[in-house]
């Protein structure tokens, strides 16, 4: 059978979070910080407007780009939330997750042999979606003592005469990093000079800690150079819905469309309709999520710092990212020991990309109650692990 399979698709390895997942899912008395899935359910009234649509019989397909009137919704929110203005016929896709959007927008601008720039640690899917799409990528060690900020001279260093695209992965999975304003400036510089796009994954644009998230789309002359991706599963707890949207030039748009009609027809119905719903009333459910994952955020950062472990404080997503190395085990052996002594998975720091060693993902989309049992856990095992130096 070997030989029947696409050479591209076979040499891309597994993702890294998913093998944790599936241990601690058949242990006993576990604990799981490992998959970024918020544990609260999708907000009744979405829930509500999702059966209230099915009970009405809306099963049929959409049109290819989406509901006429969630993209209506999608341009009112990007214009009340961030003051930039998309028109809601061509210049909006609906999207099965924000995911889809990563693939298709990228596989609309890739001819083979382009670059596409991928700042790590980031998102699993970036490098896999350019391979797939016939890119080269060339990967950006993003560094801890930058904040994992993507920098201006990272950036320009990075960029040669085939670079096509940057992917810009903030607020970051899975470190939590932020970039602002004066940080997405200066990168905006740099792409308007080198005459390059950008993929903004914005999908933690609602879940920020310390100022309001700024999108690179906002900076002067990069909306036209810019594809917004966002979506429903972070913010609204509708990871399940599979939903998500794109944002670009019409050109751009009109091809991601083509795409996506071939291949996925349009995005699930009711959860469009339930979309819908979420963007007209689901401002206050956002906030009362976002103000306890920040409770959670300061907790594991508080406990960090009693316990000594270095972890640079995360102002965006639900993700802490702290520093093992210390401890001289790479970040897979210190996952995998501490999964087997303590019960307790983390996702080592190599799931998204080699800069990642040393490093872990702890997901605080759980309780307050799971992560003070994680964390009494950890405390015990890195104890130990001192007190065998």
């Amino acid at each position: 059978m070997r030989k029947y399979l696409s050479d591209a698709v076979v040499n891309i390895k597994p993702s890294g979070i998913r093998k944790f997942f599936d241990i601690v899912s058949e242990m006993k008395d576990a604990i799981s910080l490992g998959v970024g899935e918020p544990d609260f359910d999708t907000p009744w009234h979405i829930r509500d407007e999702g059966i209230y649509a099915f009970e009405r019989g809306k099963t049929f397909y959409t049109s290819n780009a989406g509901l006429k009137d969630l993209r209506i919704e999608i341009a009112n929110y990007l214009k009340r939330t961030q003051n930039l203005e998309y028109n809601s016929d061509n210049e909006i896709i609906v999207t099965v997750g924000g995911s889809e959007a990563i693939d298709i927008g990228l596989r609309a601008i890739i001819n083979p042999g382009d670059e596409v720039i991928i700042p790590q640690p980031s998102y699993v899917s970036y490098e896999p979606c350019a391979v797939l799409a016939g890119a080269k990528p060339v990967i950006i060690n993003l560094k801890a003592e930058n904040e994992f900020r993507l920098t201006a001279e990272e950036l320009r260093a990075a960029i040669t005469d085939k670079t096509k695209i940057l992917i810009l992965p903030f607020p970051n999975n899975p470190t939590g990093a932020i970039m602002e304003r004066r940080d997405l400036e200066a990168i905006a510089k740099v792409c308007i000079e080198k005459d390059i796009l950008v993929m903004s994954d914005e999908i933690y644009a609602a879940l920020t800690y310390k100022d309001k998230h700024v999108s690179i789309a906002e900076i002067e002359g990069m909306k036209e150079r810019t594809i917004l991706i966002n979506g429903f599963s972070k913010a609204y707890a509708m990871t399940g819905w599979r939903l998500g949207y794109a944002c670009a030039p019409k050109e751009l748009i009109k091809q991601m469309t083509k795409i996506h009609q071939f291949a996925i027809m349009c995005a699930p119905t009711i959860s469009q309709y339930a979309a819908v719903e979420a963007l007209k009333n689901g401002d206050k459910d956002v906030e009362e999520m976002r103000q306890a994952y920040n409770q959670r955020r300061r907790f594991l950062m508080d406990s960090f710092k009693k316990m000594g472990l270095d972890c640079f404080e995360p102002f965006g997503a639900f993700y802490v990212f702290p520093c093992i190395k210390e401890f001289g085990m790479t970040s897979e052996e210190f996952a995998t020991k501490f999964l087997q002594e303590e019960k307790v998975a983390i996702v080592p720091g190599t799931a998204f990309g080699d800069c990642g060693e040393g490093f872990l993902r702890i997901s605080y989309a759980y309780s307050l109650e799971n992560l003070k049992e994680a964390i009494g856990r950890l405390e015990r095992f890195i104890t130990k692990l001192r007190n065998q130096k």
